[in-house]
């Protein structure tokens, strides 16, 4: 937390936590994306595996339909899950060319994807840096919980939402 900021974040990242334990493990997210059009277009894409914050990383071709619709509209959502356990997160995506960023996530998996390496100028990154996330949770599948993530260099005010559960990383 960066500081100067305010508390009263102890639950943000609880249920940061509680998000991070039900995706963690999980090898693939169904990214949707606004196509031309206003179509909505999903495809599975690999989940690399960082510490969730809020932030979930993919690679991606360069060239891809992905990269053109988060590069024409950024809204996108990725959902994860598998059994009875399932998390919504919708959010904004940028497509990220750093080397050392592509570096710090390259593994075998991904250069099954790309042989030529992370020093391949086709290989981008997509962050999909999160607004919201709800998740269902076993056992009976019921919604359990609506997050907004609000980042620490937001506000820091709590946000009264009744039922839900608003929380602030």
């Amino acid at each position: 937390m960066a500081a100067g900021m305010g508390t009263g974040t102890g639950m943000s990242a609880e249920d940061t936590r509680k998000v991070a334990e039900l995706i963690k493990g999980e090898r693939f997210g169904f990214l949707t994306t606004i196509a031309p059009g206003g179509k909505l277009t999903s495809r599975p894409m690999t989940l690399q595996e960082v510490e969730f914050d809020g932030d979930l990383w993919f690679f991606a071709e360069r060239g891809s339909h992905p990269v053109a619709h988060i590069a024409a509209q950024p809204q996108v959502n990725v959902g994860v899950g598998s059994g009875g356990t399932w998390v919504s997160l919708t959010g904004h995506a940028v497509v990220v060319d750093d080397l050392a960023k592509k570096k710090e996530l390259w593994n075998s998996g991904v250069e099954a994807w790309f042989p030529n390496g992370p020093e391949d100028p086709a290989v981008v990154l997509i962050k999909v840096d999160g607004d919201s996330a709800e998740y269902w949770d076993s056992p009976g599948g019921r919604l359990a919980t609506a997050f907004s993530f609000v980042k620490a260099k937001a506000t820091g005010e709590r946000i009264d939402a009744g039922e839900n559960e608003k929380v602030e990383f």
